[in-house]
């Protein structure tokens, strides 16, 4: 007598766009709250716990206080620990396998961040640099050793701040609002308005100039996470605009904890766009690029 056969239940639906992966008969929209709330919250749990573990570094140990280069570490660390924190909820939440948050291959694709970066990198980083050259910023004297460690921390934690960022909102936050509609189109639109307002509101300021960069930035990263079928490009994209940002911010000796601490009561300029033009330019491209194709799905069949 032949044994039963054993039955894989598929956990990666098939033959849906990324945004879509939670989608099912029901649309939980409670889960889906109660997943962006523990998003938000371990957010500020993970930024309250590493900048509480950096100020007292800097103050017993170092003798120091006011924006410094751990303080900046101690931020860019509790961003990116929503890497792994999202993979969590959505496994928790949904059933849904870690490794496929990264896209809907169900892995980290370094052929298309290698392609990203080549095709990309280079055109993000002259615009944000033009956007520099065009604003400008108070001065503050930083020590040699502090711009190295600026440097250090620009090259190292920067670009896993960034990833957690997308991750976090163009990952698990976009699939959760994604399948709240009952069609993809719509799920889309939905995704990418929530997810790039919220964001964008959520960097705290209201200037047209600053928000508008703001809301290119982040609405780009959410057209180009779905019509690509992961988080990859987008994360170039981002970690490149910040990596540059902060190079450029230390080298010219600019005041990046004033900046930071008063985000709210800086005023914009038309000049602070200069970087979205390249956004739009950047997404145009992918969005012609994938004319025929459409967004990327899941393989047809699904993976267990």
């Amino acid at each position: 007598m032949e044994p039963d056969e054993i039955i894989r239940v598929p956990r990666v639906p098939a033959d849906l766009e990324y945004h879509r992966v939670y989608a099912g008969e029901k649309r939980k929209i409670g889960r889906g709250f109660v997943a962006i709330i523990l998003l938000f919250a371990g957010l500020i749990v993970f930024a309250q716990l590493c900048l509480a573990v950096a100020s007292t570094v800097d103050t017993h140990i170092l003798g120091r206080t006011g924006f410094t280069p751990l303080m900046h570490a101690a931020g860019a660390l509790a961003l990116a620990l929503l890497i792994p924190y999202s993979m969590l909820l959505q496994r928790w939440l949904y059933g849904i396998p870690a490794r496929s948050l990264h896209s809907v291959a169900g892995r980290f694709r370094f052929g298309v961040v290698g392609r990203a970066l080549i095709v990309f990198g280079p055109l993000l980083l002259v615009v944000l640099s033009v956007g520099f050259l065009l604003t400008p910023g108070s001065r503050v004297p930083w020590s040699t050793a502090d711009l190295v460690a600026f440097f250090i921390i620009g090259m190292t934690l920067t670009p896993l701040a960034a990833a957690g960022e997308e991750y976090g909102l163009r990952g698990l936050m976009f699939r959760v609002v994604g399948s709240w509609t009952r069609g993809p189109i719509s799920g889309a639109i939905l995704g990418i308005f929530v997810t790039t307002v919220l964001f964008s509101l959520f960097h705290g300021t209201l200037d047209p100039y600053i928000l508008g960069s703001y809301l290119v930035l982040f609405g780009a990263m959410a057209i180009i996470t779905w019509r690509t079928g992961g988080l990859e490009v987008a994360v170039v994209l981002h970690a490149v605009y910040n990596v540059s940002a902060i190079v450029l911010a230390t080298a010219l000796h600019l005041d990046l904890g004033g900046d930071l601490s008063r985000r709210g009561e800086i005023a914009g300029t038309p000049a602070n766009l200069v970087p979205s033009a390249g956004l739009v330019v950047i997404t145009a491209i992918v969005w012609w690029t994938t004319r025929k194709s459409g967004p990327a799905r899941t393989p047809a069949i699904s993976s267990a």
